[in-house]
């Protein structure tokens, strides 16, 4: 299945929502705005990302 990211960037925290193919939301979290949190919410082997906007 596959799933998609939608990131809500700012200075301090970013919200991240994920979703599979048909929109039911999987995940949401707020994570430091930091490249390390990011690559280690978004490279989750439990989703398939297709997309990270």
């Amino acid at each position: 299945m596959k799933h998609y990211a939608g990131l809500d960037v700012s200075v301090k925290e970013t919200s991240v929502c994920i979703v599979d193919e048909s929109g039911k939301l999987c995940r949401e979290r707020k994570v430091a705005s930091h490249p390390e949190d990011l690559v280690a919410i978004l490279s989750d082997p439990a989703f398939s990302l297709e997309r990270v906007p």
